[in-house]
């Protein structure tokens, strides 16, 4: 029976993704309901039909009130089959309704609304580029796409089981008292006006101060990761005071807002306590004086009352539920600031797959500044001819990243373009693209996951074989296998801790190695590929590089100068333009920046951070 109801939505159904989400509130959320429509029409019916069940039961014992007068035997008589079906529909037919309506809510709705929406807000973030993902906190993304599902779906839950169903219980209200007497449905009215008021009032005021306190939430979120992420940082400098009172000002003003928040519902629930004794008065006191006067009887009055009392206990639950409705729909808001955010970085339209075919790259006055109006790269034009291999060399600042970035299309250039055989890249998939290219970066971050699932990211159908093969050749198989986490697990199952936390610079660096060779990519790029290996391993590793470069077009960046002076060309950067160009031979016999880097180098690194000469600037 459950599964028939957790069933009735696949929340993985396929959709087209879109790149402009929507921007309005309910506009998105009617987007993700979408496959739920016909699900809702049959929730909403069936709360309505809860509601009159309820408002019939009450007029049922209006009219028991009524019929028990004279002699038990003649009631028994004259209502007794009728009892008796009140007493079968109550113990039957009732529960019977009650279940359906809690299964559709509580069992189709619930669970596959909230996966849904953290489904496709998670596919639609994971869409964005990496410029936006550098723009904001991971911890706050994380935050809000975990945060924005169940707020929904609580907002869902409060609609058809409150929200739906109290507007079938007053209007049933008012048809019942209106029956009795018309004039019963004078105070209902006044007290209905004077308490939409005050949810008007309320909901007016929650939307907002639930954004504001769910903002906060998040800020709090955001400074409390950044904590976690780099400990190691806190803990070197000694630095755990500092982040308490970094962390506190973000936690006070969430308390603020909260507090905020909170005195709304104080003074919501004082107004409400008053309301509702206006009505009590006003409805019993009046179905009162209208029985004194002949003109009801005493099931009026006790319908009366019970209606009253019922409305008395039920309007506490609606007030709170409206305002918790709201309340989630702010928390979905603050969401949607970052699930509704366009997507900038997209495939031209009709884009086709890279055709790789010999490995020609070429940057034509190529300019990118990140819209500043400085850094970055400045109207740099190159041909990498196929199977050259290539090394950029620079101060920090100079431009090297930023190509290695435009190369990959994490970011657009502003102007000029790339080409691959001919292609223009922002005319090619992105996936296409990026499949054609390894690369090793400097901080080789791994996933929290096993050596195994780490090393098959490269290439996902690699056998056991391939995987260990190329976890020899990058030095690493012998360490993997005595790994050992804190689950138990070993080798290649073991996992490595967030960003690879729990191995070492060289080992993580090893495993990178090892995956890109794994993924055996046409195209290579390696930042800094050696750096935090020591100099055996180093050594080692140095032969399996230049193995794993024959063929490729190479582009390698370097501090460690040794590293790339047997490359084919060489490029040293400075202020985003390509100073010079050559062989290492070259460049030395130039007696240029290359040369000055060269005879400064200490231990065989480069100093990126040193200023030129006064007759280099």
């Amino acid at each position: 029976m459950f599964r028939f109801f957790e069933n009735l939505v696949d929340p993985y159904t396929p959709y087209p993704p879109t790149d402009h989400p929507p921007t309005r509130l309910f506009a998105f959320l009617m987007d993700y309901a979408r496959p739920f429509r016909r699900v809702f029409v049959w929730a909403a019916l069936l709360s309505v039909a809860v509601a009159a069940v309820e408002i019939g039961l009450i007029w049922a014992m209006g009219w028991v009130v009524d019929i028990l007068v004279g002699d038990p035997a003649e009631v028994w008589e004259a209502h007794g089959g009728k009892l008796i079906a009140l007493g079968l529909f109550i113990l039957f037919l009732r529960p019977l309704l009650q279940a359906l309506d809690v299964l559709v809510l509580n069992n189709g709705i619930m669970p596959n609304f909230g996966t849904l929406i953290r489904w496709r807000s998670h596919a639609q973030v994971l869409r964005q580029s990496v410029g936006w993902f550098e723009n904001d906190f991971a911890g706050r993304i994380a935050n809000r796409i975990m945060q924005t599902p169940p707020a929904a779906g609580e907002a869902v839950f409060h609609v058809f089981d409150a929200i739906t169903f109290s507007l079938a219980y007053v209007l049933g209200a008012a048809v019942l008292l209106g029956e009795a007497d018309p004039r019963l449905m004078l105070p209902l009215i006044l007290w209905l006006g004077l308490y939409a008021w005050l949810m008007r009032w309320t909901v007016k005021r929650v939307g907002a101060a639930s954004k504001a306190a769910s903002d906060a939430r998040s800020f709090v979120n955001g400074r409390v990761v950044d904590a976690y992420t780099n400990i190691h940082s806190v803990k070197m400098f000694a630095q755990d005071a500092q982040e308490l009172d970094y962390a506190k000002v973000a936690i006070d003003r969430s308390r603020e807002t909260f507090q905020a928040e909170m005195r709304l519902y104080t003074i919501m629930d004082v107004a409400l306590v008053a309301l509702n004794g206006l009505l009590i008065v006003g409805v019993v006191g009046w179905a009162l004086l209208l029985w004194m006067q002949g003109a009801a009887s005493v099931g009026v009055v006790a319908a009366a009352t019970a209606l009253t009392l019922r409305l008395n206990a039920m309007t506490g639950w609606i007030m709170w539920a409206l305002t918790t409705f709201f309340r989630q729909l702010g928390v979905v808001a603050e969401g949607m600031e970052t699930i509704a955010q366009p997507i900038a970085l997209v495939d031209a339209p009709n884009a086709k797959p890279l055709r790789f075919e010999k490995g020609e790259i070429v940057l034509d006055c190529l300019s990118h500044h990140y819209g500043r109006e400085s850094g970055g790269l400045d109207d740099i034009t190159l041909t990498i001819e196929p199977g050259e291999k290539i090394g950029l060399v620079g101060r920090s600042g100079a431009g090297k990243s930023t190509l290695v970035k435009l190369l990959l299309r994490f970011y657009d250039a502003e102007k000029g373009r790339i080409l691959i055989d001919g292609q223009d890249i922002s005319k090619v998939t992105q996936d296409s693209l990026r499949r054609q290219i390894g690369m090793v970066q400097q901080d080789s971050a791994l996933l929290h996951r096993s050596v195994r699932e780490n090393l098959l990211y490269g290439r996902p159908d690699a056998s056991e074989a391939q995987v260990i093969a190329a976890a020899k050749q990058a030095q690493a198989h012998e360490f993997i296998l005595s790994l050992q986490d804190p689950e138990g697990r070993t080798g290649y199952d073991a996992h490595v801790g967030e960003r690879g936390v729990k191995l070492s610079g060289g080992q993580r660096q090893r495993i990178a190695l090892a995956r890109v060779i794994l993924k055996d990519a046409p195209i290579l790029l390696l930042d800094e590929a050696t750096s935090a290996l020591d100099s055996e391993v180093e050594a080692a590793i140095q032969d399996t590089l230049y193995g794993m470069m024959q063929g490729k077009t190479v582009i390698a960046i370097a501090h460690r100068l040794s590293t790339i002076a047997q490359m084919d060309r060489i490029l040293v950067l400075d202020g985003g333009r390509i100073v010079e160009e050559g062989s290492h031979d070259v460049l030395l016999s130039q007696a240029g920046l290359y040369a000055k880097f060269w005879a400064r180098q200490s231990g065989g690194f480069l100093d990126p951070d040193l200023p030129a000469d006064p007759e280099d600037t």
